[in-house]
């Protein structure tokens, strides 16, 4: 359940009201003795002795919306029409198209974008095959896909239902980076045979972005496609989410004044997001961080719900060797990154904490502990949600990081590649803006997808991966 009203959950409602005084402050009323959010009221019609309106409220979730609908059918003189759900009004018809870019009005144009003219292309390309970049939308085009195994805090829910996640990142490709994305979704969980499938419609695309593949096979899945494929093979799930996490986590310590490869780092959350945190941190010289999942730290030796990703980890990580649960770690911390599960996280907890104590609760929707409830006892605090301070959005990440290998027609990706997205993204923020509850840049700034298209494509260059 949401705990405050949200445009995800907003309805419109088409009501006919009787025309006389007071009839309105009535509606108003009872929404808000509801607990909804009025938005805008739009007159649709007015009659003789009635006025039909478009009434427009955000709810907590679908039972709120009914609590609301109760209310106003409660009032003497107002008739409910119709109900719209206007986030499925988005969807309706699927939220991305194809268009041309141009023109075909006549003989001489259809005789130069297809036959007879194309075929010139064509024999260009079969005698040079690095021009498919710049004859084709492989020059800036990108795949998502997916196997429907981990969408959102949704799981395993299949590739029909994950498409209009999908469509929605290839909206935020275009929207934040300029870049042509298609939503691809595969009925397999077989590694070999995703694997075999991607490399084998992997031609029309610059970069492949691996989307809401559950752990642990989109590990195997993306370090095979690297091995095979000549473009970047990213799962953003993983490396988004860590790119951003690093860029807040260099912003807090510019906050503290604190070099951040000395932190004491706790992370909660094993599955792909988590593992990729801890290992991006490690690399870039966090020495001090502790794994946790549902059976407690990850450490060497443990037995009990491991495979082969999470033994690999605890080799690296938890230096003090610590074998209990998640308030146990805590002691002494001093930032929490929570990329795991709700309401996992108790006051008492935070309170263990070292002095400054940092919180990241990225769980989404709802986070590991309500923001209302960490924020009075933390220095910084930082969420999944657009709703509070700070946060931490893979939006800030993917669109510029593509951007950027496309423009360089990138071979493929580095971990110098994304410390240097981190960076781009951190630095967005000037000193004299920086503080605790601006340690990020907003998703709507545009110049973040500039920054980190141009720290990517010139990392690239040094590391010999452009062409």
């Amino acid at each position: 359940m949401g705990y405050v009203p949200s445009p995800s959950y907003s309805i419109t409602l088409r009501v006919e009201i009787e025309n006389r005084i007071g009839m309105f402050a009535k509606i108003a009323s009872a929404i808000s003795g509801a607990g909804g959010d009025l938005g805008s009221i739009d007159i649709v019609k007015v009659e003789k002795g009635r006025i039909i309106r478009d009434i427009t409220v955000n709810a907590r979730d679908e039972e709120h919306e009914k609590k609301i609908i109760k209310a106003l059918k409660h009032i003497e003189g107002v008739k409910i029409l119709r109900v719209m759900d206007r986030t499925f009004l988005v969807h309706e018809g699927g939220k991305i198209g194809i268009y041309n870019k141009i023109n075909v009005k006549g003989r001489e144009d259809l005789s130069r974008v297809y036959t007879p003219g194309v075929a010139r292309v064509c024999l260009d390309i079969h005698k040079n095959p690095e021009h498919v970049y710049r004859y084709t939308i492989k020059g800036n085009t990108v795949a998502v896909i997916t196997d429907g195994t981990a969408v959102l805090g949704l799981g395993n829910i299949g590739p029909d239902a994950a498409m209009p996640v999908m469509e929605g990142k290839c909206m935020l490709f275009k929207e934040f980076g300029g870049v042509d994305a298609f939503p691809i979704a595969v009925r397999t969980t077989d590694v070999d045979e995703l694997v075999n499938i991607i490399k084998k419609i992997s031609t029309p695309f610059g970069g492949i972005n691996l989307e809401d593949i559950a752990a642990p096979r989109c590990f195997e899945v993306e370090r095979r496609l690297r091995e095979e494929l000549d473009i970047p093979v990213i799962h953003d799930d993983q490396h988004g989410t860590a790119i951003v996490t690093l860029a807040a986590l260099i912003n807090v310590g510019r906050v503290l004044k604190r070099d951040i490869r000395d932190f004491r780092v706790v992370i909660s959350g094993a599955g792909a997001a988590g593992t990729a945190t801890a290992y991006m941190l490690l690399e870039y010289g966090i020495k001090d961080i502790t794994v946790c999942d549902r059976a407690g730290t990850l450490y060497e030796g443990r037995t009990e719900d491991m495979d082969s990703h999470k033994a690999e980890l605890a080799q690296k990580t938890n230096p003090r060797k610590i074998k209990g649960k998640l308030t146990d770690v805590l002691e002494g911390a001093d930032v929490f990154i929570g990329l795991s599960a709700p309401n996992i996280l108790k006051p008492e907890d935070i309170e263990k904490m070292a002095k400054d104590k940092v919180v990241f609760a990225l769980a989404n929707p709802d986070p590991e502990i309500a923001p209302e409830l960490a924020m009075p006892l933390v220095r910084i605090m930082a969420t999944g949600r657009s709703d509070y301070p700070n946060q931490i959005n893979n939006v800030l990440a993917f669109p510029g990081l593509f951007k950027g290998l496309l423009e360089v027609r990138a071979k493929g990706v580095d971990k110098e590649i994304f410390f240097a997205a981190a960076n781009a993204i951190a630095n967005i923020i000037k000193d004299e803006e920086l503080n605790e509850d601006y340690i990020i840049p907003s998703i709507f700034n545009k110049k973040v997808a500039q920054a980190v298209s141009h720290a990517v494509a010139e990392k690239a260059k040094k590391l010999k991966l452009a062409r």
